[in-house]
């Protein structure tokens, strides 16, 4: 039987140039890099989550349709990687994930620059650094803390990849990131364009030696130590009177490490304390008690109006035998409507719609690097959100701090891929720092990861009501990272202004050359003078 393939060929041209399929595979294309991070944790799929995407906006017909691929896109991406949020923000992410998805409008726009047609090598080779830098500037801001931070950064997939995590001992996330695009890039030219297929191949191996050369050159801690630090998870408390609940089991839990050998410090999760200790020194002398009798400072979380100042603060504070040490640290990066609502006069209503602050929390003025013990460990303490920022986590190392210590909470998205997205970070920070990480929670997950951002021992899951005990490694000296920064956002914006320079220097050339015709003179009314006349 002989197919009629000519009537099915308008048909079929039709729906690959419908607009409506064009943007719900662009929503879809742009959803799928989701799948690289826990819970799914694909870490693989990141190499090739973006390729679909990147082949869409390369045959896109326009510039404006490219945009639009770029913006559609950024929207799928977003919904899918803080899906989690929709119990808390309903409709309003629907809104939130529109306006972030702006942000990868101009990326289309790039992508169909570098890659549409049949790309010569010089502008397929170029590819390979100019799409990946259009990538981490949108990374870069919608990093900033207004307008929800770095969750979700293609780099951070990568947190059990030991060469992954080497490399971002180097130049951090961000040159992770960097690789991570560069290899979809390449793999979109070795499916699209057959005649480029050995540059494709070419590039593959650069970002593969580029990996490997970093495993093997940057040096990896010097090892200095351990000590052993003790994590309390109360675990899910459901019921009335839950703040008193909860500091109950934690002191029950915290008891039952008496009697263990040298452990150095226990630590809390986030808002384990719900009362100013100040104002309630019944609480202070419970916790100076526990330490007493674990024979460790413990370090707690207040999550409360503080009686010495207007307010309420979320704080790290560190309590001994005698009471509070003085060493307190308040939050200074807070979540965006979790913890305060911005613009509120004008986005107030956002409380009525889902579970944003009914009053906004305050913040820190500066970190502060804690000392512990006898021992004098220094202690670096990040407050939930906060462990999602490279810099904070860099400028502590920098400031002297051996261990990094995050507190946190995140029972709202008990049931979902929060707990363990927000505990990978933690591998990412201690890679970067070449110090250890302890992430304590209320609820799940609480892990711990070395100074190579290597798993220490079991986690604690979100079904888990504990008290663990870690020896955690300690480590000396510096990383690249902490020691040059954000260099590879440096190179990226090198990278995209050389791009505009070589643009612009051509359109002057195209300009100038000899032969090119000048424009025509035109009368008042606009219609061209004709010779003669």
């Amino acid at each position: 039987m002989r197919i009629p393939v000519g009537r099915w060929r308008p048909r079929t041209a039709h729906v690959a140039a419908s607009p409506w399929w064009r943007g719900a595979a662009a929503v879809v294309a742009g959803a799928l890099p989701a799948l690289a991070f826990p819970a799914p944790s694909l870490w693989w799929w990141a190499y090739l989550a973006l390729v679909p995407w990147m082949l869409l906006i390369r045959t896109a017909p326009t510039w404006r349709r490219a945009a639009l691929d770029g913006w559609l896109g950024g929207l799928g991406f977003m919904l899918a990687v803080h899906h989690w949020l929709m119990p808390s923000l309903h409709v309003f992410i629907l809104l939130l994930a529109a306006l972030l998805g702006l942000l990868w409008a101009p990326w289309g726009p790039l992508v169909r620059l570098m890659l549409s047609g049949v790309p010569s090598r010089a502008r397929a080779a170029a590819a390979l650094a100019v799409v990946p830098s259009g990538w981490l500037m949108v990374e870069l801001v919608r990093s900033w803390e207004g307008l929800g931070g770095p969750w979700g950064l293609l780099g951070a997939s990568q947190w059990q990849v030991p060469p992954a995590l080497r490399v971002a001992s180097l130049g951090g996330v961000w040159l992770v990131s960097l690789l991570v695009v560069a290899v979809n890039t390449a793999v979109t030219l070795l499916v699209s364009v057959r005649a480029l297929r050995p540059t494709a191949v070419a590039g593959l191996l650069v970002c593969a030696v580029a990996m490997g050369a970093a495993a093997w050159w940057v040096p990896a801690p010097q090892p200095a130590g351990q000590v052993r630090i003790a994590v309390v998870q109360p675990g899910v408390l459901n019921g009335v009177g839950g703040a008193e609940r909860r500091f109950a089991r934690a002191e029950e839990l915290t008891r039952e490490l008496a009697g263990r050998q040298d452990v150095d410090l226990v630590v809390w999760g986030e808002s384990s304390v719900g009362a100013d200790l100040t104002a309630r020194p019944a609480y202070t002398a419970r916790l100076a008690a526990l330490s007493r009798q674990v024979g460790a400072e413990v370090l707690v979380n207040v999550d409360a109006r503080r009686s010495d100042r207007p307010g309420i603060y979320k704080s790290s504070v560190l309590v001994g035998p005698e009471g509070t040490t003085g060493d307190r640290y308040d939050k200074m990066r807070l979540v965006p409507f979790g913890e305060y609502v911005p613009f509120r006069s004008v986005l107030g209503w956002a409380t009525s719609v889902g579970r944003a602050a009914a009053e906004d929390r305050r913040r820190g003025e500066q970190p502060v690097v804690m000392t512990v013990g006898e021992r004098g460990l220094r202690l670096g303490p990040l407050v939930c959100f906060e462990t999602a920022f490279p810099d904070m986590s860099r400028h502590l190392v920098r400031e002297g701090a051996q261990v990094l210590v995050a507190q946190s909470a995140t029972s709202t998205f008990q049931d979902s891929w929060a707990p363990g997205q927000h505990a990978s970070l933690a591998a990412l920070r201690a890679a970067e720092t070449g110090r250890p990480m302890v992430h304590a929670t209320l609820t799940g997950v609480s892990a711990v990861y070395g100074p190579e951002g290597e798993r220490v021992g079991a986690p604690l899951g979100t079904d888990r009501s504990a008290a663990a005990v870690y020896d955690v490694p300690l480590a000396a000296g510096t990383t690249p990272y902490v020691r040059l920064g954000d260099w590879a956002v440096y190179a990226a914006v090198l990278v995209l202004a050389s791009l505009g320079a070589v643009g612009a220097a051509r359109s002057v050339r195209r300009r100038t050359a000899p032969g090119t015709p000048a424009p025509r003179a035109r009368t008042a009314r606009g219609s061209p003078v004709r010779p003669g006349r």
